[in-house]
């Protein structure tokens, strides 16, 4: 049965894998994107797929949803950052939160909001291994994912008082770019010319960790696949399940 589904940061990685693969298979597909670029690059799919763009942190933006009546919302957008979490500018640190806690948990209660009255809806939290995890390096980026796993949990407890069903996903390490991005790159404030080498050394060893090995995306998209499609769901999804185990042998 087709099912109307709403997808936050569908431009790139998982979300615009998904938006592809859902259409294919006949789901009315909305996508929302940050830019042009990116709505030009979904729309080149040709495929039947509704995009807006539509930054989450803006109050404006997010009002574009305000009443949309979707069977089921993944909330994917999110913000890469890593770096020492004693050293990384608050302001920075703040930015992340933002986008990745505050933000995403404006629009998903804009979209809970409509769930709750009609009874009935899914709601798929992306978190990530760094939901459950955390190490030197990836401090300000699993702070955020520590913090969405707990709104995942509560959220699914909450809503199944009115019928709607509330999981996470948590992806490990895989190739769309993301990690090597957020890895290769903390930003200008981290000048390796001026940090102790033992800041480097932790960057390195999440470089080595995050970047080296990773698999395809194509796997998770099709999580996202059976989560949409599924009559029930867990409350957390690894992928793959056995990434915790992975994870822990990387040392």
């Amino acid at each position: 049965m087709s099912k109307r589904i709403l997808i936050t940061g569908a431009g790139s990685g998982f979300g615009l894998g998904a938006a592809v693969a859902l259409a294919k298979r006949g789901h009315r597909v909305i996508a929302t994107v940050l830019n042009d670029q990116q709505a030009q690059a979904l729309s080149e799919q040709s495929l039947p797929i509704d995009i807006i763009k539509l930054d989450i942190t803006k109050a404006e933006d997010r009002d574009q949803v305000e009443g949309f009546e979707v069977d089921v919302f993944f909330a994917n957008a999110a913000l890469g950052q890593t770096g020492p979490v004693s050293l990384i500018p608050i302001d920075r640190l703040r930015r992340v939160f933002e986008v990745n806690v505050f933000a995403t948990v404006a629009i998903t209660q804009q979209i809970a909001l409509s769930m709750r009255k009609r009874r009935s809806g899914r709601i798929v939290i992306v978190s990530s291994i760094g939901g459950v995890r955390a190490g030197m390096g990836s401090g300000p980026y699993t702070m955020t994912k520590h913090a969405i796993q707990a709104f995942g949990n509560a959220l699914r407890a909450e809503l199944a008082l009115f019928g709607v069903d509330v999981c996470l996903i948590n992806p490990g390490p895989y190739a769309t770019g993301f990690n090597d991005a957020m890895a290769n790159d903390p930003g200008e404030w981290f000048n390796p010319e001026e940090v102790a080498p033992e800041d480097l050394a932790a960057m390195d060893f999440l470089r080595k960790r995050i970047t080296v090995g990773q698999l395809d995306p194509q796997e998770v998209v099709n999580r996202y696949v059976e989560l949409a499609e599924a009559e029930s769901t867990e409350a957390v999804n690894f992928v793959p399940n056995d990434i915790l185990e992975r994870m822990a042998a990387r040392k």
